[in-house]
């Protein structure tokens, strides 16, 4: 193989995972079988922005992100800030090492570092949307999914024989369990052909399908339809036991769609009463007014072939 057609990555590896020997050993294996890969680690806020940009300088054919959904986000994020169109950008791949690995898991992709680069190496690179958020003069970007409602004490509490039965829904389902001490929040939410306006214990605004560790909050969610897939659930304090029985004997998505709102939109905006907290896969952002839009094919990403996240994917099996 000749060095202009040597593959040439770059992996941008959170710095919790600097120490991972099975890591060590897929990148070394990777190297013995040509390609050239270097590995930078980031440790503190920027560091993500700074190694795209020496790898888009060093002529990098694909970067990849070591780490979470968070570690994605950043490097997405240090990807849709440039001047350049995707096509002229390093393509993106995922190397997952975060403790939820909800982007992965919903899009398909292995958890074995080795399995992963294989993918990598193995697949084109498609068109990408990412979800760009703009609140308070500022704008942040995400590659999974915004969430709001609920709240970290839902997470930790929910039974673990609830979640063997229910998924992601046992997060829903145990928020809605809390509404004695836990109040509602308020907003309105608008985007082309829908307003709306009242109390809500759950939002999701996905670009991806779920976050939380398996909170399904946008299960038809695609990353390549230049939409945002938004679901609301409302407070139903009457209907809880039945919402639990529908779940038991219909299935977690049969009871989600009972309780949710949902729309597929291009962008939204949100407008709370109170100074509400948007989960930016895992960047807090706290403001009053929202507005967020789905930015078509920002990126070029690799995703296995029969990715569900996808809306063209390759259909396997009968």
């Amino acid at each position: 193989m000749t060095e202009s057609m040597t593959p040439r990555w770059r992996l941008i590896l959170n710095g919790k995972s600097a120490g991972d020997d099975v890591v060590r050993d897929a990148v070394a294996a990777l190297r013995v079988g040509g390609v050239r890969l270097d590995v930078r680690v980031t440790w503190e806020h920027g560091d993500a922005e700074r190694c795209v940009a020496e790898a888009i300088a060093d002529r990098i054919d694909t970067v990849i992100a070591g780490g979470g959904d968070g570690t994605l986000s950043e490097v997405a994020t240090a990807l849709a800030h440039r001047d350049e169109p995707a096509e002229a950008l390093p393509a993106l791949g995922l190397l997952p090492l975060g403790t939820a690995n909800d982007f992965a898991s919903a899009a398909g992709i292995p958890l074995d570092p080795g399995a992963a680069f294989e993918l990598i190496r193995g697949t084109d690179a498609v068109p990408f949307d990412l979800l760009k958020l703009d609140a308070k003069g500022e704008t942040h970007w995400a590659a999974n999914l915004a969430s709001g409602g609920f709240g970290t004490q839902v997470t930790t509490e929910t039974h673990e024989s609830l979640k063997k039965l229910l998924g992601g829904l046992a997060y829903v389902l145990t928020g809605l369990s809390k509404l004695g001490r836990i109040d509602p929040l308020q907003a309105s939410v608008r985007g082309p052909g829908f307003d709306w306006s009242g109390d809500f214990i759950a939002l999701g605004i996905g670009n991806g399908r779920q976050a939380g560790g398996g909170q399904a909050l946008c299960p038809e969610a695609l990353v390549d339809d230049g939409l945002l897939d938004v679901t609301i659930v409302p407070p139903l304090e009457g209907d809880l036991l039945a919402t639990i029985g529908t779940a038991m004997t219909e299935g977690k998505d049969a009871a989600l769609d009972r309780v949710a709102i949902r729309r597929a939109l291009p962008w939204v905006e949100i407008i709370a009463t109170e100074p509400l907290t948007l989960n930016l896969d895992g960047e807090p952002v706290e403001a009053t007014r929202f507005r967020i839009e789905c930015m078509p094919g920002r990126v070029r990403m690799h995703l296995p072939v029969d990715c569900r996240l996808r809306g063209n994917a390759a259909k396997v099996g009968p």
